[in-house]
């Protein structure tokens, strides 16, 4: 597809990353925002008149009057299939906020509505655009890591009381559609899957032990990859005081970010090649760190996504994590979270109706809160 210019929408204007994809697709050459939608038609109103832009209360509203090449959808969880379907049906090109859907079965009625319209879905995981990230990711596709051995992520994303008091539908079934899992280790999870891929069994634990929520406010699991390597991950959203963590053990090195750093220890010769020739029992490989050079420029974030964006679009081509690459996260967290209420591990990918009946139960009026 060749073009010189997008129409986009914004539904969902009133949330705290709007404006976050306003300030992208402001800077991205031939990109116009056409309209704003959300619930609160005063708010919204304002921000349309700010933008120079129509607004719609209703989507399919939106949809039928202006008919935009894009749609960005920034509405809670809950509602992301149903209105990423509706666009995508419409003829726009859709970019949802993290996580793309509440369940995988969600997820995957919009990946088949995707390509039946002939349209880009494209899931909004701007960490993957980190520098730490493209060259960790860059040194693995290259062979440098050798069999996967072991993986560590740790996730700890503070909130507060009030955090979940701004929004009547935070830390809820019925509004969020689950708690740290969904919301703040999202990106985690992609990293996870991004740089891995996914686990085969999953066994998960979720508890709510700090915030008064009705989801979970902490999160564990420990995976099996197909090679029989362990995956553990932990978060929540009562922990502080380290930097998150993700820690790639293969045998010819480790991979690990902490924070925004990326270092790599390289093993000379590799574990196990020295673990079958060593002659000393208690013998080490040489360890070789290096610390890549990241450069000074912060983070692309959002604009990156939007950037990489347009570039599928008018190329052809698909996102840097379309919807099939976003649902990987989200299969990571549905079996955590179905793991943990089964009180078994899980195979992936997981049991599509018996994570619907699972979020039925937990939906249900007459579920404990």
């Amino acid at each position: 597809m060749q073009t010189s210019s997008l129409r986009y929408a914004v539904i969902g204007c009133a949330a705290s990353i709007a404006p976050a994809h306003l300030g992208a697709i402001a800077r991205i050459p031939g990109a116009r925002v056409a309209a704003l939608c959300g619930l609160d038609r005063d708010d919204g109103e304002r921000r349309a008149a700010e933008a120079g832009c129509a607004f719609f209360p209703d989507h399919r509203d939106l949809l039928s009057q202006t008919k935009p090449d894009v749609a960005v959808i920034c509405t809670p969880h809950p509602t992301h299939a149903t209105i990423a379907i509706d666009c995508l049906e419409a003829g726009a090109h859709v970019l949802v906020e993290k996580p793309m859907a509440v369940e995988v079965a969600e997820a995957d009625a919009m990946i088949a509505a995707a390509e039946k319209a002939g349209r880009v879905l494209a899931v909004c995981f701007q960490e993957r655009f980190r520098p730490a990230v493209q060259q960790a990711r860059a040194f693995m596709a290259a062979g440098g890591l050798g069999s996967l051995a072991r993986v560590l992520c740790v996730e700890p994303s503070l909130r507060t009381a009030a955090y979940f008091k701004s929004a009547p539908w935070r830390g809820t079934w019925r509004g969020e559609g689950g708690g740290v899992l969904l919301n703040q280790a999202s990106h985690a999870l992609d990293l996870v899957s991004h740089l891995v891929g996914l686990p085969v069994t999953v066994s998960g634990r979720t508890r709510t032990r700090f915030h008064a929520i009705e989801c979970e406010d902490s999160a564990q699991a420990v995976f099996e990859y197909p090679n029989g390597a362990p995956g553990y991950f932990t978060a929540s959203t009562a922990e502080w005081g380290v930097p998150r963590q993700l820690q790639i053990l293969g045998d010819r090195a480790c991979v690990e970010l902490s924070g925004d750093d990326l270092s790599i220890r390289r093993l000379e010769p590799a574990l196990s090649a020295f673990m079958s020739t060593s002659s000393d029992p208690k013998g080490k490989p040489a360890v070789l760190t290096s610390r890549p050079d990241l450069g000074a420029a912060p983070s692309p974030g959002h604009l990156a996504v939007h950037r990489d964006l347009w570039e599928a679009i008018t190329a052809g081509r698909e996102p840097r994590c379309s919807g099939r690459e976003g649902l990987s996260s989200l299969e990571m967290a549905n079996a955590i979270a179905l793991s943990s209420h089964q009180g078994r591990p899980v195979s992936l990918p997981v049991d599509r109706e018996a994570y619907r009946a699972l979020m039925r139960r937990l939906t249900s009026p007459s579920a404990p809160g």
